[in-house]
């Protein structure tokens, strides 16, 4: 494996496992309180989805997984009646963490050099990777804020994911 492979393998898992340590350490009381801004459910839910998006060619046919919907990409969207559960965000971080796994591993250096397919990234292939890297890290950070602003403890820094269990 070339070492800008494994460098981004062992990041990328890191910020996984920041995101997944976050939802686990949230406690219910938190998870599904629906006055708090930023709730905390939706903030994992919105990284979530980014994520998924984020390790395709492009938006075009791009959907969530049931019972996740199109919703989380629009703005205009009435959010959803109750609080994705914290069962189905850690279920659908498990699919996520083998899909990264699987397209880190297989991305070629042409692959990487190719121009991404969101126009809002502007940049390659490798580039959506450390965007995508970037936007994960970034609310798990949230997260673990929140999660020390209202129980006193937020899950410790990932270093880096083992070559065992990169993303």
């Amino acid at each position: 494996m070339p070492p800008w492979k494994r460098a981004l393998r062992g990041q990328f898992g890191a910020a996984v496992e920041t995101l997944q340590r976050a939802i686990e350490a949230c406690p219910e009381t938190l998870w599904g309180q629906r006055d708090a801004k930023p709730e905390y459910w939706r903030v994992a839910y919105h990284t979530l989805f980014f994520l998924d998006l984020y390790m395709r060619d492009s938006p075009e046919g791009f959907a969530p997984p049931p019972p996740f919907t199109l919703d989380e990409g629009d703005p205009d969207a009435p959010d959803p009646p109750q609080p994705y559960s914290k069962r189905d965000l850690q279920q659908y971080l498990r699919r996520l963490r083998v899909q990264a796994r699987e397209s880190i591993d297989s991305l070629s250096d042409d692959r990487a050099a190719e121009r991404c397919g969101f126009h809002w990234v502007e940049g390659s292939v490798l580039e959506l990777y450390l965007y995508n890297l970037r936007h994960v890290q970034h609310h798990a950070a949230q997260l673990n804020l929140l999660l020390r602003q209202n129980v006193g403890s937020a899950p410790k820094w990932v270093r880096r994911a083992d070559d065992s269990d990169a993303t």
